[in-house]
């Protein structure tokens, strides 16, 4: 018999600054005091947010799920332990409680300190502006990928330290005034490619294997005329695509130095925030438009009524993921190995009694669940 799954992509907002009594949009240009376990301290506070997220999930009902901007304290995972047990593990408004007994949650680079000037400002070691993705503490704006099934954690690969430079045809950032490179030689040498990370989990479903390939890319703002973010994106977008593509990811290395690019003839689901539309948006969209158009994945492109009713006639607008009004969001299952059945966005229309949920940013997130409906046939008959 083949298998169905629900496989999910949210963003959840559950990172430091979301925590702190004034946000950092309204801090009249002092820098916001984060200590780095805001998360942890809210979860103990039963914080009706939280609760919201958890009851989004609890709702969607996934059997795989990536959080992302979820922060990463430390490798105790205890604040993830927290939300597993306390939030998903409890009903939320009479929602049936989630068990995920098979989670990961990897380093990642945002706040780790980079020895070099990373925001050309003739100042290095400056906190979070020179740090290899843009974040107050190591772990800030994590990500964490939650299970049904087993993960198989001796074979996952991960990308943090690959090198920006040692991508071909890398879209290096220059300064348009001068005409030379943004970064100095030393810092491009160095300068990582992922702001978070990239990961290939693969899971153990009913004898068979997918494979979760994970991101999120820099948002491609915050920067200069140079794009520095703008090109991170593009290329942390990228990298997936050369990654599944047959003869494009040779380049390729993982954190323990494995060579190659996607050589399993397993099902794969790219998936995250990619912060990227093809359509809309400030990112440079030949990257994310480049993925969508790619023979090795189908787009099942998820939609809601609310997100139609929210955006007011946009021809876009249903398929939209983030409350600023862009499909910001991504479930891309394989080409092959995949039946695609059903698909949405978790975007309750106004007059909907779960509208709670998602009516403002205080609410849940600035994001919207994201989810797929898949079928696996069985193995004898995926061949």
């Amino acid at each position: 018999m083949s298998t169905k799954l629900r496989i999910a992509t949210f963003n959840v907002s559950m990172e430091a600054l979301n925590y702190l009594p004034v946000s950092h949009g309204e801090d009249k240009g002092q820098a916001p005091q984060v200590k780095g376990d805001e998360l942890a301290k809210s979860l103990a506070a039963n914080h009706q947010q939280i609760r919201n997220i958890a009851e989004i999930i609890q709702r969607i009902n996934p059997d795989i799920i990536l959080l992302n901007e979820f922060d990463r304290q430390d490798d105790s995972h205890q604040a993830l332990r927290t939300f597993l047990q306390d939030y998903l593990g409890k009903s939320q408004q009479g929602q049936a409680p989630q068990h995920f007994p098979y989670f990961f949650q990897g380093p990642v680079n945002t706040g780790v300190p980079a020895p070099f000037d990373i925001n050309n400002n003739g100042t290095e070691g400056e906190s979070p502006a020179d740090t290899y993705g843009f974040g107050f503490f190591p772990g800030h704006f994590a990500m964490a990928l939650l299970s049904k099934y087993p993960i198989s954690h001796k074979e996952i690969r991960t990308f943090q330290h690959f090198k920006w430079q040692d991508m071909p045809g890398a879209l290096q950032p220059v300064d348009p005034e001068t005409n030379k490179p943004w970064y100095n030689a030393d810092a491009w040498q160095q300068m990582r490619l992922s702001s978070k990370s990239h990961w290939d989990v693969p899971v153990s479903v009913n004898g068979q294997t997918v494979h979760i390939l994970a991101s999120h890319p820099t948002p491609p703002v915050f920067d200069g005329p140079e794009d520095r973010n703008g090109k991170r994106n593009h290329d942390e977008i990228r990298f997936w695509l050369d990654y599944i593509t047959p003869g494009k990811g040779d380049y390729i290395y993982d954190d323990n130095q494995g060579k190659g690019g996607y050589q399993s003839r397993d099902p794969f689901v790219i998936m995250g925030d990619q912060n990227a539309s093809s359509v809309e948006g400030d990112a440079i969209n030949t990257g994310i438009h480049a993925l969508l158009d790619s023979k090795q994945i189908q787009d099942p492109q998820p939609a809601s009524p609310g997100a139609e009713e929210y955006t007011q006639g946009n021809p876009h607008g249903k398929y939209h993921t983030a409350y600023w009004g862009m499909r910001a969001d991504y479930v891309l299952p394989s080409s092959f190995g995949w039946k695609i059945t059903d698909s949405g966005v978790f975007w309750p229309k106004a007059g909907d009694d779960t509208y709670r949920l998602i009516k403002d940013r205080q609410a849940s997130s600035d994001h919207r669940l994201v989810w797929v409906d898949l079928e696996l046939p069985a193995a004898d008959s995926a061949n």
